[in-house]
Parts: C-alpha cells; sequence; structure tokens
C-alpha cells in the first residue's frame, strides 16, 4: 500500500504541470496603469497587459490545475493571463505547444511562450512559460513549479536550458 503511495506520489510530481482541464474564471486580476515622465496615461499593448496580468501572480503557490490567486499551475498561468485579456489558449501546456508560430530561441521577444519536457521520457511537452523580458541575450520567463510557486526563472539556468523543447509565438 505505502508503495502504491509512493509512486503515485511520483506521478503526480511528474506530470504535475499542464495536465488538468479544471478551469475557473471567478478571479480576476487587476492590472496596474502605469504614467509616463509627464503622468499621462500610456496605454499597453496587448502582449504588455499579458505580461503584467502574469506577473500579478507572482508569488502564487502551485495547484494542479489551479487558475486563480488561491492556486495555479504553469498552463493555468498561461491560460488565465492570455484570456484575460480576450487571447483564447488550450488549458493544457501539449496543446498550448500546437498554438502559433515555431521561432528560434535566438528569435525569442517579450510576449512568447517557451514549452519544456522535464519528465524522465521527455516525450511530450509538460511545462510552460512567458517571456517577460530579454535582455543582453538573458531570458527570462514567469511560471509556475511544484516547489516555489509563481515566479521568474531565465532559460540560462541548468534545469531550463536542457529542459527547454521550443519557444513559439502566439500574439
Amino acid at each position: 500500500m505505502i508503495k502504491k503511495l509512493l509512486l503515485l506520489l511520483l506521478a503526480f510530481s511528474i506530470f504535475s504541470c499542464g495536465s488538468s482541464k479544471k478551469t475557473s474564471s471567478k478571479r480576476t486580476v487587476k492590472t496596474k496603469t502605469t504614467t509616463t515622465r509627464t503622468s499621462t496615461k500610456r496605454s499597453f499593448n496587448k502582449t504588455a497587459a499579458i505580461i503584467e496580468t502574469a506577473l500579478a501572480y507572482k508569488g502564487t503557490r502551485y495547484k494542479y490545475g489551479g487558475t486563480t490567486r488561491k492556486g495555479m499551475d504553469c498552463s493555468g498561468l498561461m491560460y488565465t493571463a492570455f484570456r484575460s485579456h480576450n487571447v483564447e489558449l488550450p488549458r493544457v501546456s501539449y496543446e498550448q505547444a500546437k498554438r502559433g508560430k515555431k521561432i528560434s530561441k535566438s528569435a525569442v521577444k517579450k510576449g512568447d511562450l517557451l514549452f519544456f519536457r522535464t519528465n524522465k521520457n521527455k516525450k511530450r511537452i509538460n511545462h510552460v512559460g512567458l517571456v517577460v523580458e530579454t535582455k543582453k541575450g538573458v531570458i527570462s520567463f514567469i511560471h509556475a513549479t511544484t516547489s516555489r510557486g509563481v515566479l521568474v526563472s531565465t532559460l540560462d539556468e541548468r534545469y531550463w536550458k536542457n529542459a527547454f523543447a521550443e519557444a513559439r509565438r502566439v500574439l
């Protein structure tokens, strides 16, 4: 019995992101309006607005199948951030990886999606992140991890560099 429980827990951690179809649209995230130096309101383009919405979830704990402030998984974060700006994405990461145009890592810019294979057999995409900055060749992306929740990481980190599968532009 204990062996089965441990195997179930191991399976959960391997397939921990993007496998749930559960959705919730009860929570909307308020985004900030920034101003220029002359204090006039500046409107954001859709990419900046989506990034700002995703960043508003930074620090949210991980929850398998989550799409709210109470808990979020990686594909739920993308689904929620894009949907709040009228861009529909599938709910799961491997389906999100079929959207948009595949681009090279060197062509990545803000708003692009990065897809990863983090499971052992590395046959199927199971993780996604949203590019929030590209500076001096360093790609920063927001995503949700089982261990640390919603956070910003870089593609230079060894784990993410090794798990990287592809990048896509959906906007």
